[in-house]
């Protein structure tokens, strides 16, 4: 099950990745910030990508922890953005996107499935086996 677990993190990862760096170009033109958004787009494809292999290398709760912090991130930054117009936000642009389209719900899918999987596996990466201590050994 925990290797299960691992494997799904890593592939919703790794299609958070793939799909941001895919994106990254056309990030470029995004207006306001300071931040260009294909530099966003490409912080997350490699940011993705590391936790997704640690999340591989590495079956412990603080990796579980950082994956479903980076897949939920990037599901929170998707779904903000697509349904408010908030603006340029500091040094973030506008990354205001309303259109629905295969990449954007493929993107969804994998981080969803990485950040349900990497809760599934926090909590159960904290259990362990005790050694039932109350019976008496064999004789």
């Amino acid at each position: 099950m925990r290797l299960l677990l691992r494997l799904i993190v890593a592939a919703g990862l790794a299609v958070d990745a793939v799909v941001h760096w895919r994106f990254a170009p056309d990030m470029a033109y995004v207006e306001g910030g300071s931040i260009g958004g294909d530099a966003l787009f490409r912080a997350q494809a490699v940011l993705a990508a590391a936790v997704g292999l640690l999340s591989l290398a590495y079956a412990r709760r603080w990796t579980y922890a950082l994956a479903f912090l980076v897949a939920g991130n990037a599901i929170g930054a998707l779904l903000l953005y697509h349904y408010v117009d908030v603006g340029a936000l500091g040094p973030l642009p506008n990354m205001y996107d309303p259109a629905w389209y295969g990449d954007k719900t493929l993107s969804l899918v994998g981080e969803g499935a990485a950040a349900l999987a990497a809760l599934a596996g926090f909590a159960l990466s904290g259990t362990r086996r005790v050694p039932d201590r109350t019976r008496e050994p064999a004789a």
